[in-house]
């Protein structure tokens, strides 16, 4: 968790808003600093998460946790992370030997037709879980990430109304908050399999939006890259740049930072 960040964007674990749709999107850089940085804010703030690892394994986004002070697996055995290995789920249906184990959640695999229904089944009941009983905090789902999906041939549709449907049961029925990753490497839909037209719609969807991009000058070691923060609900756009470091992140204003001074 990074507390610059918090400031930036006016949160802490103890008091932040509800009901929002967060947008996170990358493009010649890499956004999965913010990726955990959403993730550990949720679990110390006390939330019910619900964690669709598309990109990386459990064990990964484990490890980065530990560095920064949360235990995934603890949160885990409480009861308090839902986790989706999308990984692991996906290879145990496409193969061939072990095409008839693996999630549910991940049934578009087998019967492309179906679309995301199984998956937001899922979200649904693993963000519902514990809510009656007031054991956790508002209910959070977090995506890493979309573009995944079109990788494996969900349409740019079926990922639109997928992302409006968690947000109409997570955020407006259950009053809790959605954080989705978008990868958009390409500024060409034949390239990128309609990445551009998922995130102008996303961008439609969300509340808040956070554009990681690199450098226009291009690379500089002390720099990683810059970060757009639009609030869409008031209107209002800041650009930061940023360094991540081993257990933090650094965020200054652009042009300010110490290498360029």
């Amino acid at each position: 968790m990074f507390t610059e960040l918090n400031s930036i964007l006016n949160i802490s674990p103890e008091d932040f808003p509800t009901e929002e749709f967060v947008l996170l999107s990358d493009r010649q850089s890499d956004a999965s600093f913010l990726v955990h940085h959403f993730l550990g804010f949720y679990l110390r703030a006390g939330c019910k998460v619900c964690f669709l690892g598309l990109a990386q394994s459990f064990s990964h986004y484990s490890a980065v946790s530990q560095r920064l002070g949360v235990s995934l697996s603890q949160a885990k055995d409480k009861g308090q992370l839902v986790f989706l290995e999308g990984l692991n789920e996906s290879l145990s249906i496409l193969s061939p030997q072990d095409a008839q184990t693996g999630s549910e959640a991940m049934d578009f695999l087998r019967n492309p037709a179906a679309g995301l229904r199984s998956l937001f089944q899922f979200v649904n009941s693993s963000v519902s879980q514990g809510c009656a009983e007031m054991l956790w905090g508002p209910p959070v789902l977090l995506v890493d990430d979309l573009s995944v999906l079109l990788s494996l041939g969900v349409g740019v549709s079926a990922v639109l109304d997928f992302s409006h449907y968690c947000r109409a049961a997570v955020c407006s029925r259950l009053k809790g908050n959605v954080v989705m990753l978008m990868r958009c490497d390409s500024e060409d839909d034949d390239d990128n399999g309609g990445s551009e037209r998922l995130l102008k719609g996303l961008t439609h969807q969300c509340s808040l939006a956070l554009y990681v991009q690199g450098l226009p000058t291009g690379y500089c070691r002390d720099i990683h890259g810059q970060v757009e923060v639009c609030d869409r609900r008031k209107g209002n756009k800041k650009t930061f740049q940023y360094k991540v470091q081993d257990k933090a992140a650094s965020f200054f204003p652009p042009g300010t930072s110490s290498a360029v001074l």
